[in-house]
């Protein structure tokens, strides 16, 4: 579930600024917040509206219908409070970037996790492999040559786990590069998360399916 973004009161003045720039109905308000921070905080006409009804109350926004919408329009005394409070507005900001940081740190956390996971499984895989290959006849003749099958498997499954320890080390730089480019657009959300750790159970599932079917 998405986590709160804006503290006590402060859903009210933003929709303030969002009204100053223009009129807008209800589903453009909606819309502007969704965009103004990448998905991050994507409110529902629930919460939306009875926020711009107590405004209404309390003659900062007016409404006029067009069609068969509502526009609502910032007042003489809308603008009075938001000039009143403007400098809160830079710490709503501050407030939404936190919130995608600790996103981000979320999302990194799950890939290094996962990726420690997955590594121990290959290296546990990689000893039975091992073991397997010492019990196992070096030769037709039952010779236990280190340079026959067994040597050559041990060396064969070595070289793979070292690949994809590299593998892995290049996606998690690559993701956190990437993490870190798109939270500072606040575009990192929890459905980032959720999907990522979806994404590497599979990878992990697919990748020990191979190992078990030999």
């Amino acid at each position: 579930m998405t986590p709160p973004v804006f503290a006590h009161g402060s859903l009210r003045l933003y929709l303030l600024a969002l009204l100053e720039e223009r009129p807008r109905h209800g589903y453009e308000l909606i819309q502007a917040l969704s965009d103004r921070f990448g998905g991050t905080y994507s409110p529902s006409a629930g919460t939306i509206y009875p926020r711009l009804s107590k405004l209404e109350e309390e003659g900062l926004v007016s409404k006029s219908t067009d069609g068969r919408k509502t526009v609502y329009e910032i007042t003489d005394a809308g603008r009075a409070e938001l000039d009143a409070r403007r400098g809160e507005l830079d710490g709503i900001e501050n407030e939404v970037t936190d919130s995608v940081r600790r996103l981000a740190d979320g999302v990194r956390a799950e890939v290094n996790g996962a990726m420690r996971s997955l590594r121990a499984e290959l290296a546990s895989a990689a000893r039975e492999a091992k073991r397997s290959a010492t019990k196992a006849p070096a030769s037709a003749s039952g010779g236990t040559s280190s340079t026959g099958w067994g040597g050559d498997a041990r060396a064969e499954s070595s070289r793979a786990v070292h690949e994809i320890d590299l593998v892995l080390s290049e996606f998690r730089q690559q993701l956190r590069t990437d993490l870190r480019t798109h939270a500072s657009h606040g575009r990192v959300t929890p459905e980032s998360v959720t999907l990522l750790r979806a994404r590497l159970a599979q990878v992990r599932a697919d990748v020990m399916a191979t190992l078990t079917d030999h």
